[in-house]
């Protein structure tokens, strides 16, 4: 049993012999599903909940990654290995224990990555676009008073704090909301560098990238890897995100606090680090976010590239460790209705998945997997079963129906006529257009916004390892933080290792059950007085 779910998880790509073939109508008969459910229950009913401490925790980010892009993954995957695609079961899949979370910030139904990021993070959640402070805070105004009273600690200053390594890994820009929201505290997102803060309120606070490299818990990162070269004053080719005016190279300053440490720009430096005479990783690999895997070069570290050596740096901490990884491009991809190109990252996030389930013992690790959002992304249209997921969902005699398509977003009128007596007529014969191959073809959206929005629906939490039976059901999504930090035992949080649950919870030093004894007790002998006083009152009435 005791690498039972481990197994289950590597194997999890291995294609099922028995799996539709994609174009076949040989379809499963009621042998087939009767013995499915079956082997399902007996997987189900052998797992066990481990109750070990949380040594090493991985929180595995896709950003924008709501339920129908899995559903669209998974048969976008099982197609490439020339299944029908249905029936295939991404990594995450397989891990025994799934709930959802709701991911609204407390002043908006459908939230934003920096308000999601702070909730995952710090178990606290805040305003629309706020990173690291809560909703006391107001958006994009600074005051220190205010500021000091909303900052809120996360998962990394606590892993710190109880002398764990930390770090994270993302496909977008190092200061970009969702890796912000594990160190970063700002009245805006977009400050990511100090020519993005009004000049009136610079004064007031640091922009993200300086707090990465110059406050804890930012500057204690053992490992950072991503895009955002522009962000951290490094020359390198300008990008029109954020360019630094105050003339500061925050990689020199990174460099000169950690003589050990090594700064790479490219996937060969990095896959070729000593990691046992390294004692830190800072990697900057493109100006502003890095490129989709699908268009990327050889110079360009793969997700699963930087997993790997982030897992082989901070495993040398006998205390174990915290790594976030995110596959950020999900989300930058449906905002621009670039379905293929989604799905595309969200298969990069599955394989450094694998490197995780491959390079540690799941006997000591937790991982968690889940999205800080969804999209407004739909599959639909009654398409036959193994039909292209990235073609059409009607009869071919009808006007072609995309069964993925968007609510919202720049695919209209890539699709529609650009006038408004012909608004839902289709000008482009899309069944013979050679582009929809192309990863940036855009597909249909139902409403023309130069940006496709998010989604507010709940999303998938997918986790396995020591007490990854605390995510089930449906919870806030700042439950998160809590779940890890009692999994891992942080310092000073309520844990499974000692008393400060119950200090916590109940102000004592002791498990609730010696309270209750004692409260049974007073209870016994509150019941033996009240009968005496019965009894005497009853014998002066006599």
């Amino acid at each position: 049993m005791k690498y039972y779910i481990q197994l289950l998880c590597i194997v999890a790509v291995i294609q099922n012999p028995k799996a539709l073939r994609k174009g076949s109508t040989d379809y499963e008969d009621m042998s087939f599903w009767l013995k499915s459910g079956q082997e399902t229950l007996r997987r189900i009913l052998v797992e066990q909940e481990n109750e070990n401490r949380a040594k090493n925790v991985i929180i595995f980010i896709g950003d924008g990654m709501g339920l129908s892009t899995i559903t669209s993954g998974r048969i976008f995957i099982g197609q490439l290995n020339g299944q029908s695609g249905e029936e295939y079961q991404l990594t995450f899949e397989k891990f025994p224990n799934t709930a959802l979370a709701k991911t609204y910030n407390v002043d908006k139904q459908v939230p934003d990555s920096a308000g999601t990021a702070t909730a995952i993070f710090s178990g606290v959640k805040t305003k629309y676009r706020l990173i690291g402070l809560d909703a006391k805070a107001e958006y994009s105004k600074c005051d220190k008073k205010i500021n000091t009273l909303s900052k809120v600690s996360t998962v990394a200053d606590w892993a710190q704090q109880s002398g764990m390594d930390t770090g994270f890994v993302t496909t977008t820009r190092v200061t970009h909301a969702t890796p912000a929201g594990l160190y970063a505290h700002v009245n805006h997102r977009d400050w990511e560098c100090d020519s993005s803060i009004p000049k009136d309120q610079r004064f007031c606070i640091k922009d993200i990238a300086r707090q990465l490299v110059e406050d804890e818990p930012g500057k204690n990162f053992k490992v950072i890897l991503g895009g955002g070269a522009q962000q951290m004053g490094l020359n390198k080719d300008k990008d029109d995100s954020c360019e630094r005016s105050d003339g500061k190279n925050l990689v020199n300053e990174w460099q000169a606090n950690h003589p050990k440490g090594r700064v790479v720009t490219n996937a060969q430096d990095l896959m070729s680090i000593d990691i046992n005479n390294t004692s830190h990783i800072l990697g900057v690999f493109s100006p502003g976010h890095m490129p989709y895997h699908a268009v990327k070069t050889p110079e360009t570290p793969s997700l699963a590239n930087m997993t790997t050596q982030a897992i082989r740096l901070l495993k040398k901490n006998k205390n174990g460790f915290l790594l976030m990884v995110e596959s950020g491009k999900i989300d930058l991809a449906h905002h621009g209705n670039w379905a293929k190109l989604a799905l595309r990252e969200l298969y990069e996030l599955d394989e450094a998945i694998k490197v995780a389930l491959r390079l540690l013992n799941m006997e000591e690790t937790l991982i968690i997997v889940t999205a800080d959002h969804s999209h407004s992304f739909t599959l639909n249209g009654y398409p036959e079963r193994g039909n292209d997921i990235l073609g059409f969902g009607n009869k071919p005699n009808k006007i072609p129906y995309e069964t993925l398509s968007y609510a919202n977003g720049p695919g209209f009128y890539y699709h529609r006529r650009n006038d408004s007596n012909n608004v839902n007529e289709t000008w482009r014969k899309v069944e013979d257009d050679p582009t929809r191959n192309e990863p940036f073809y855009r597909h249909f959206a139902a409403k023309y916004l130069k940006d496709e929005t998010h989604g507010g629906e709940d999303v998938g939490v997918y986790a396995l390892g020591p007490y990854s039976h605390l995510f089930r059901g449906t919870f806030e999504q700042n439950y998160i933080a809590h779940a890890v930090a009692y999994a891992a035992c942080f310092k000073n949080w309520p844990s499974h290792c000692n008393t400060a649950y119950y200090r916590y919870f109940y102000d004592v030093n002791t498990a609730p059950q010696s309270s209750k004894t004692n409260s049974a007790k007073q209870t016994t002998v509150s019941f033996t007085v009240i009968i005496t006083f019965l009894f005497m009152a009853l014998f002066i009435q006599l």
